[in-house]
């Protein structure tokens, strides 16, 4: 059984996994990030390389190779981490010093949403000759888009949907979807709307789907700005399949229930086959290791 090592790169954690060919994950460990300075991020990187392979009967030379996800922009030819929002990593050699570092000659890395993507569309057995798109909701909201097999970039920066303006009725203005709606903006929301401060998006769902009706509003807000995002994607795209990934929404399943029923009084007819093909993530917060390590497989 091939084996390989994904790392999912964060601010406040990374996480490593030894991956089979077949997208199992064997073992998992987690380490807290240190972004005060690069070095001591990459260090971090290495311990927790160290850490899984020390929880489990492999050694490093049972690996095919390495697959990292990192926030942000990336030169997946020459393995940098070019730009990056959270971590302290402008034109970091990645690629390079985890070779020096490891032996591993097989070293893969890329924007982390896209190897959740690549994750995604293994477990959903995504078809070469279709569209498949990963929403992440989470602390930001971004996407990845697969299309006969192969990620669609753009000129780099392709998949921003947190960028693109919805029309927001509680401030009664345009704004960019992840500043009205992600993780953080939820929390404001509720702060503004309820005079309800230290509350959590956990805390809010959880008040709401215990019938609390001063949450309904939140509740409608929210998803009906991500609906307004959806509809992009769906008008632009036309895609075939879209699973939704990250804390916010795979933690609260039901509102995606919400979203298709706002989504479909927006579409014409002729866009309304999505509504049956969009869904929750199964893997979860494993989908950004899995992908990384996955990738080590691919040759192309």
């Amino acid at each position: 059984m091939k084996k390989s090592i994904g790392i999912d790169i964060g601010g406040t954690k990374i996480a490593a996994g030894i991956i089979s060919e077949s997208g199992e994950l064997l073992n998992r460990a987690e380490v807290k990030s240190d972004s005060s300075d690069r070095e001591k991020m990459f260090t971090r990187v290495v311990k927790a390389v160290e850490q899984v392979l020390e929880d489990s009967s492999f050694s490093i030379t049972d690996m095919e190779g390495i697959g990292v996800g990192v926030p942000g922009k990336v030169d997946c030819e020459q393995g940098i981490a070019v730009f990056q929002n959270n971590l302290p990593w402008a034109q970091f050699p990645l690629s390079a010093r985890l070779r020096e570092q490891f032996g591993l000659q097989r070293i893969t890395i890329d924007n982390d949403v896209y190897m959740a993507a690549f994750a995604e569309w293994k477990a959903a057995k995504g078809k070469k000759d279709e569209t498949f798109v990963y929403v992440t909701i989470s602390t930001g909201i971004s996407c990845s888009i697969i299309h006969n097999g192969s990620f669609f970039r753009g000129a780099g920066f392709a998949g921003e949907l947190g960028l693109i303006p919805v029309f927001s009725k509680a401030a009664n203005k345009l704004e960019r979807l992840e500043q009205a709606s992600a993780g953080p903006a939820i929390e404001k929301l509720a702060k503004k709307e309820l005079q309800m401060s230290n509350l959590s998006t956990k805390d809010i769902f959880e008040r709401y789907k215990g019938g609390e009706n001063e949450y309904q509003s939140i509740i409608d807000e929210v998803t009906d700005n991500w609906a307004q995002g959806i509809y992009f994607i769906s008008s632009l795209l036309d895609p075939h399949q879209v699973i939704f990934g990250g804390s916010v929404i795979a933690n609260n399943p039901f509102l995606l229930d919400i979203v298709v029923e706002k989504l479909k009084l927006y579409q014409i007819p002729e866009q309304q086959h999505l509504l049956s093909h969009m869904s929750i993530s199964t893997i979860k917060q494993d989908n950004g290791v899995v992908g990384a390590g996955l990738r080590v497989f691919e040759r192309n």
